[in-house]
């Protein structure tokens, strides 16, 4: 399903006046409508207050006042403007309700007594707003949100940045929202997410063609298009067709990550994993895998793997592996940065790289744009799967780091399509939510997930799913999406089972099976 920036939403709507000639007041009472159809499926005893701005957003909002009053709710409309300042549409629906005689008034305050047993509708801004809220209007969603009213939002919560998530100075946190055509990315961005509370995307009449416009880079990952990516096994079939991964990881006092990946490479249907391992940490790992087989490559000694690996790593690949995944617990020291430089730049074979992979990229090269370079020098597809932290070393030279984080936490989906685009590589941006990003310039959002998963060791389950998935035979991009929406999945259900405290990364790998199955 695609996701839309409020320009994107305009847009819709403007064709969709103009070329296709359904008028926008026909737009506002179908939106309307099935704001009131959920007021009526979600709290039917309930009264009603709808407080409106001047907008088209208010104008939805009484709309569904008077489909409510002519169905005998008490209702109660509150408009928090001058009566001069509504826009044409909105003030032709006021003029019905006038004529009806439902109660409406132009106020910019709300009080206990307004709404004690009532169910808010939220019609103030809409997609529109990009000020920050203040004075009487901050202070009534203030009122609102210490209150135990419900409320329920129409198109974004008031107060939420549609493209961004962002809150812009007070914003409604609604039990529901009712948008209409699309999703909007304030959504699914936080924290914008959490004032959105449970979405519901209404038809109100849009042409299809419009809402599945190519045009539109960012989509929702859905669980149709997963379970579609997921290859059903011939009966004729051997290890050998589903893909020999080679995880190259580890380091002194950071084993698990590197056993971690490759249970999760396994758990996802990998037929073959191979462990490239410090050698002096050998009998370490040797007592501890069961189904992975095990590489020693050099190390300096120290238990954290040397430059002179390199060859060994290259001549591997080439011979035996499909795919390779690199980073979960290596560590960052001159070798690693050499071996990962010079596996981007040299390798032929898929790579994925992760955690210290990505450290070690970016520590070495002092400049973002040498970075950008190496990646843009790749013989293969890459997949970079980063959080906040990581993407910000790779961005670092030109915004500092402290700037980079709060650029990705402001735009997330724009920060992925931008570096995924320049590099040419496939961007795993994890976090709140996960972001999918692919070189052509679409973005993926993913919805599963929760707290629980931000443990140690749970980059590198994401690693171990990802390869695997890849070395099956997905490309880059489903590839990606899979293994971000399954690795979610699974930590949903670990969840679910012990609750997000008690969850460890290991709870995660063992939920993939069922993951798998759902």
């Amino acid at each position: 399903m695609k996701v839309v920036t409020s320009q994107e939403m305009r847009e819709i709507d403007r064709i969709t006046i103009k070329d296709y000639g359904i008028p926008s007041l026909v737009l506002m009472e179908r939106a309307g409508l099935a704001v009131a159809s959920k007021v009526r499926e979600l709290y039917p005893e309930k009264k009603v207050i709808a407080l409106c701005g001047g907008g088209n957003n208010g104008g939805d909002g009484i709309v569904a006042a008077r489909d409510l009053y002519n169905r005998g709710f008490n209702v109660h409309v509150l408009i928090c403007v001058k009566k001069n300042d509504l826009s044409p549409d909105c003030n032709k629906q006021y003029q019905i309700a006038k004529k009806i005689g439902m109660p409406i008034e132009f106020r910019n305050a709300v009080n206990a007594k307004d709404i004690h047993s009532a169910v808010i509708i939220d019609a103030v801004f809409g997609t529109g707003l990009s000020r920050p809220v203040k004075g009487n209007l901050a202070g009534i969603f203030e009122f609102i949100n210490n209150s135990e009213a419900p409320v329920i939002s129409v198109d974004m919560p008031s107060g939420v940045s549609s493209d961004t998530g962002e809150i812009l100075g007070e914003a409604v946190k609604a039990d529901f929202t009712v948008t209409f055509g699309l999703p909007k990315r304030g959504h699914y961005l936080y924290p914008g997410a959490e004032c959105t509370g449970r979405l519901f995307i209404e038809d109100i009449g849009f042409p299809e063609r419009l809402l599945a416009s190519s045009g539109i880079k960012a989509n929702l990952i859905c669980k149709e298009h997963i379970a579609g990516s997921i290859l059903q096994r011939p009966k004729y079939s051997h290890k050998g067709d589903y893909g020999h991964v080679f995880i190259i990881a580890g380091s002194k006092g950071k084993t698990g990550a590197a056993l971690m990946a490759a249970k999760a490479c396994l758990r996802s249907g990998a037929g073959l994993v191979t462990l490239g391992v410090p050698e002096s940490l050998m009998d370490v790992f040797q007592g501890r895998v069961t189904e992975e087989m095990t590489l020693p490559l050099a190390d300096d000694g120290s238990g954290i793997l040397s430059s002179k690996a390199i060859d060994q790593i290259l001549t591997f690949a080439a011979q035996k592996a499909d795919i390779i995944a690199v980073g979960p617990g290596i560590g960052v020291s001159s070798g690693t940065e050499k071996i990962v430089n010079g596996l981007v730049q040299k390798s032929t074979v898929p790579m994925v790289i992760d955690a210290d992979g990505i450290n070690s990229l970016s520590r070495p090269i002092g400049n973002r744009q040498e970075a950008i370079g190496v990646l843009q020098k790749a013989k293969a597809p890459i997949i970079l799967t980063p959080h906040a932290g990581e993407m910000a070393r790779l961005l670092s030279a030109s915004t500092g780091r402290g700037q980079a984080v709060k650029k990705i936490g402001r735009d997330r989906i724009n920060t992925a399509i931008s570096f995924s685009k320049e590099t040419g590589t496939y961007l795993v941006l994890k976090g709140v939510p996960t972001i999918v990003a692919e070189p052509d310039g679409d973005v993926f959002i993913n919805p599963t997930g929760n707290p629980g998963m931000a443990t140690a060791g749970s980059g590198d389950v994401l690693t171990g799913v990802i390869a695997s998935l890849l070395g099956q035979g997905l490309n880059p991009t489903d590839a990606s999406m899979a293994g971000a929406y399954l690795h979610g999945l699974a930590g949903d259900m670990a969840a679910e089972r012990m609750g997000e405290y008690s969850m460890i990364a290991s709870d995660i790998i063992d939920f993939l099976p069922a993951a798998f199955s759902k």
